[in-house]
């Protein structure tokens, strides 16, 4: 499912117009990334949390010629899914 058929979902479940659920879908998504660069998680019961790791810096290799390259330390995104959707899954 791509954002589009996202947003027919949401339009079609909630009896709104398609305007009013990608208003509401970015609404979401903005305030997930707001939270998430404040060093905050997000967490929606039954669902999952969002939160921030830092990957620390490391050593890569390029694969074309096999040079050893330094790779950034970063803070990257994490998804944990709560138990419901697990077990939603299985």
């Amino acid at each position: 499912m791509n954002k589009s058929e996202l947003i027919e979902h949401i339009a079609t479940q909630s009896d709104i117009s398609k305007a009013a659920a990608t208003r509401a879908l970015e609404s979401i998504i903005g305030a997930v990334k707001s939270t998430l660069k404040k060093g905050n998680s997000v967490s929606l019961v039954g669902f999952g949390t969002f939160a921030v790791t830092k990957r620390a810096a490391r050593v890569g290799r390029n694969p074309r010629t096999g040079a050893a390259l330094k790779i950034k330390a970063a803070k990257v995104p994490k998804f944990r899914p709560g138990k419901a959707l697990k077990d939603a899954l299985n």
